[in-house]
């Protein structure tokens, strides 16, 4: 179809008045549409709404991937509206444990995708530095708040994964001669790579 005769499909079918120049400009990834205009492209064009999404990186791209509204998905996690749409709006999610578990569930989000989608890339990454340099054991709680994980399953990653930074340090100081600046090393590609070596671990399923 020609983005004229989306355009048209656009209008005759849910009164959308969208320019076929709009359409082009979807095409080409240059803008985005609007939930209501993904729905109604999608009906246009006889498929889901998913289909017309690249990889969906954001809260909105994987909830308009699902083909929910805004509504919708606040309903299904307990959360208000207007409470949601300010998190998705703003791409920071403030939803507590429970309701963090419901959204991964709903959009079916893997623990790496959850991450990303709500913005929390940055504070996981300290929290897993803190957690193998110090005592992990300290860090089962604020990672739990962050991460729809069971708390079993948690403390075993993060037992893990620090006892893998802390051999790798003694290790590297048992080489000799280079000493701690061999071991220095050692720790920082250990702590750059910290949290792809936690989705290994973790399984990466929410």
């Amino acid at each position: 179809m020609a983005p004229g005769h989306v355009a048209y499909g656009l209008r005759a079918q849910y009164g959308l008045v969208v320019a076929p120049e709009t359409v082009m400009a979807w095409e080409r990834g240059e803008i985005s549409p609007s939930s209501a205009e993904l729905t109604a492209l999608a009906g246009v064009l006889w498929c889901a709404p998913g289909e017309l999404l690249a990889e969906p990186v954001t809260l909105r791209e994987h909830r308009m991937a699902r083909g929910l509204g805004a509504d919708e998905l606040a309903r299904r996690i307990g959360l208000e509206t207007s409470s949601y749409q300010k998190m998705e709006d703003t791409g920071r999610w403030k939803g507590n444990e429970r309701q963090s578990a419901a959204l991964a569930t709903v959009l079916g989000l893997t623990l790496a995708q959850f991450v990303t989608a709500t913005g929390k890339h940055e504070e996981l990454a300290e929290l897993l530095r803190s957690a193998v340099t110090t005592r992990w054991q300290a860090y089962v709680k604020p990672l739990g708040k962050l991460l729809p994980i069971p708390k079993q399953h948690l403390e075993r990653v993060l037992e893990r994964l620090h006892g893998d930074y802390q051999s790798r340090m003694v290790a590297t100081l048992s080489w000799g001669g280079q000493g701690e600046a061999a071991s220095g090393d050692a720790g920082r590609e250990f702590l750059t790579g910290i949290v792809d070596r936690f989705w290994q671990l973790a399984g990466g399923a929410a």
